[in-house]
């Protein structure tokens, strides 16, 4: 059997910063089930999230003299940042060493998410940064009233460079962490050249899941399951549902943008392309889910 984990960013931070404290305190509670699965013959790929940490990194640029990186590059530093802390957390549960592998996803430049920039990233600007900002902005409403961000493409990842390898390890008894943030964005030619944008985690490691024929995706996040109704007086777990039943939902919009809606869009992909099963549920219940007992479980 095998699993791609996607252990999702607020699964690795809740709300929090994303310090190296925090995360090794939820990792603490999330390797013994996945651990649990390696017990029970699952050969294991883990993705991550990197959304706190790739935003801290662009708040310290805008704010010391520190040398600007592009987002490429910090979503690289990101993945081997949370890589690294993934792998020695699962080496106290796992017989088999664990792998880290940064990641590169290949993009299309003339995917429509170009042409109308919507994903938030990097520090609050006032409206006086903003308008005298080289890149894209959007207002955003906050608790402190209106800001504004600097908004970058969320393209589909439609190759991932390092897939072949991933697989060879994975049949090989090694567990691997890679896919971290969506992966580095690249367009990939006559030469590999970083993108500015970012890739979402969701679609990488359903790709993933399919590159490496696995058997389960599982989707980690910080809620127990979907739901429909999120939110709202007449809010319901979904719990065992068909991919047909849970696509009518997405379709009739059931599934927030940026949240919980690309996890379903892209466990639904995987199901079409021939999984047998995809999962979400929290952190705590990842044995569980699997067995049965806990979660939103899609075939």
């Amino acid at each position: 059997m095998r699993t791609v984990v996607a252990l999702g960013g607020n699964a690795l931070v809740s709300g929090g910063e994303g310090s190296v404290a925090e995360m090794r305190d939820h990792l603490a509670r999330a390797t013994p089930e996945l651990g649990a699965l390696a017990d029970r013959g699952h050969d294991l790929v883990v993705t991550h999230g990197n959304g706190p940490q790739v935003g801290s990194l662009l708040e310290e640029q805008a704010a010391t003299d520190t040398p600007e990186r592009p987002l490429d590059v910090l979503v690289a530093e990101t993945q081997a940042q949370i890589g690294t802390l993934v792998v020695r957390a699962l080496d106290d549960e796992l017989d088999a060493r664990a792998v880290s592998m940064v990641t590169h996803a290949v993009v299309d430049p003339d995917d429509d998410a170009f042409d109308d920039p919507a994903k938030p990233v990097g520090p609050y600007l006032n409206a006086e940064t903003a308008a005298a900002a080289d890149y894209p902005t959007r207002e955003v409403e906050t608790e402190q009233g209106t800001v504004h961000r600097r908004v970058v493409a969320s393209p589909k990842p439609r190759e991932l460079l390092e897939s072949e390898h991933v697989a060879r390890l994975v049949d090989a008894g090694t567990p691997v962490v890679c896919g971290g943030g969506g992966g580095v964005p690249v367009s990939h030619g006559d030469s590999t050249e970083g993108v500015e944008a970012v890739v979402d985690k969701d679609y990488t490691t359903e790709l993933l899941a399919r590159e490496t024929d696995a058997d389960t995706l599982l989707m980690v996040t910080d809620v127990s399951h979907a739901y429909r109704g999120y939110n709202t007086p007449d809010e319901e777990p979904i719990r065992d549902v068909s991919a047909e039943t849970m696509r009518d939902y997405l379709d009739a919009g059931e599934f927030e943008a940026g949240s919980m809606h690309p996890k379903v869009d892209a466990c639904l992909d995987f199901l079409d392309a021939g999984g047998e099963r995809a999962i979400i549920t929290s952190i705590d219940d990842v044995a569980a889910a699997v067995d049965g007992d806990a979660g939103t479980r899609i075939s």
